[in-house]
This record gives structure tokens, C-alpha cells and sequence, in this order.
């Protein structure tokens, strides 16, 4: 059997990366750039992340016994650059109490490199699903209200990432 230099397969993906590196664009067309491909893109509220919203809450170095990690970064839209001193409000609804509880809440700061993290207990189910909730609620940025789900209800961690926009 022989094999020819140019079969289907080796067209079509030819054809692929000709498209993908315009060099199939005639002349004088050119490709629309959204906004967010020119620099990092600003992190929206999600549904659901303001429930139970405390404002105010205070900064802690935990919030009740531990046992579980929150953990995250916060970013300038834009460029990406790491938001120093930036505060972040976590809750949840935890083995320890209800997230609508004022001692299942608290706040933190990012370090010099825009990570955040806050021990908690663990967090459980609450509606089917276990999550956490977070909120960037200081003012030089638009507030971001997130509410990420957790894969499992054992595991023992959970990240979220801000990227913020100015007020």
C-alpha cells in the first residue's frame, strides 16, 4: 500500500492551521479582536453568590475550629497585576454552623502577591450542593460576588480567583 503525501487528514489539518494563522484571510478583510482578548478579562458576579451576604464582616485569621482551606487570588483586569491589600469576605455553610450564622463569616487580605487564604470548617452541602461563598466588597473595584461548588463534599479545599475592574 502507498501512502500518499497528501491525504485527507493532512489537508484538513493544513486547512486548520492556514485558517488559525489568517493566512487564508483575503486581502483587505481583517478578524474582530474582542476587548478581553487584549488583556484579562474582569471576573462577573455569579448567581447566587450574594446570599447570606454580611457587609462588613470582620477580618479574622480564621473563621471557627478550621480544617478546611479557602484559597485564591485576586487580579487587576486589564494587565493581571497581582491586587495587594485587597480585602475578601468568605462564608459558607460549614460542620460548625449555617452560612446565614455571623460567625460563619469572615474577611482577609491579599498578601503582596494578590493570594488570599482562610481556614474554615469543613464546608457541607447546603441545597444538594457543597459550596462556598466569596466577595470583593472594598470600593476601588466593582464588587464580585462568587459562589464556586465544590466536586466532592470530602474534599478539603477550594480555590476562586477575582479578576477585578476599577469602580
Amino acid at each position: 500500500m502507498t501512502h500518499d503525501l497528501l491525504t485527507r487528514r493532512r489537508l484538513l489539518a493544513a486547512g486548520g492551521v492556514a485558517a488559525a494563522t489568517g493566512l487564508l484571510v483575503p486581502a483587505g478583510l481583517s478578524f474582530t479582536v474582542p476587548a478581553s482578548a487584549k488583556g484579562l478579562a474582569p471576573t462577573p458576579s455569579m448567581r447566587g453568590g450574594s446570599n447570606n451576604y454580611r457587609p462588613g464582616a470582620p477580618i479574622v485569621k480564621r473563621i471557627g475550629g478550621g480544617g478546611f482551606l479557602m484559597t485564591g487570588t485576586v487580579r487587576r483586569a486589564g494587565d493581571g497585576a497581582p491586587l495587594s491589600r485587597q480585602r475578601i469576605q468568605i462564608w459558607a455553610h460549614t460542620t460548625e454552623g449555617h452560612e446565614r450564622d455571623p460567625e460563619s463569616h469572615g474577611a482577609t487580605l491579599t498578601d503582596e502577591n494578590g493570594v488570599f487564604r482562610m481556614e474554615m470548617p469543613q464546608i457541607v452541602p447546603a441545597f444538594g450542593q457543597p459550596h462556598g461563598h466569596l466577595a470583593y466588597d472594598s470600593g476601588d473595584f466593582k464588587t464580585v460576588f462568587l459562589r464556586p461548588v465544590m466536586r466532592s463534599s470530602k474534599d478539603t479545599s477550594l480555590e476562586a480567583h477575582f479578576v477585578l475592574q476599577p469602580a
